[in-house]
């Protein structure tokens, strides 16, 4: 099993980290995924239906549901809750990262099941 070091590793290996600002939309509801996100440095809130279920921090990843699903559009928020440091990965770096390390699948997979548990508690 990956630890979240081990996790963010693999998304530091893409060149320039994005940054956002404290309040900064990452990605809205509705729009078209074209990549995951792992939290370098900062915190993160997931909203869905305008309302807060979860709140990110370093280590952890997000955005990868629309990865894995064929239809690609996002089915929640991401907005910065402090300023932020994320790596990130497109489609073809996500499924790379599946093929090379296996681990990294299960990380994911625990990781957005965990996050569909959660929400579905919060909502």
């Amino acid at each position: 099993m990956l630890d979240p070091v081990k996790t963010i590793s693999i998304f530091q290996k893409t060149p320039d980290p994005k940054f956002y600002k404290a309040g900064e939309t990452i990605f809205e509801v509705g729009q078209v995924a074209v990549a995951m996100f792992g939290i370098i440095e900062g915190e993160v809130d997931i909203l869905v239906h305008d309302k807060i279920v979860e709140t990110l921090s370093k280590g952890d990843i997000f955005g990868q549901g629309a990865l894995v699903h064929d239809d690609s559009i996002r089915s929640s928020t991401a907005i910065a809750k402090t300023d932020c440091q994320l790596a990130y990965l497109q489609r073809l770096q996500f499924l790379f990262a599946v093929q090379e390390t296996p681990e990294f699948a299960i990380e994911v997979m625990r990781s957005y099941s965990n996050r569909l548990r959660h929400i579905r508690e919060t909502l």
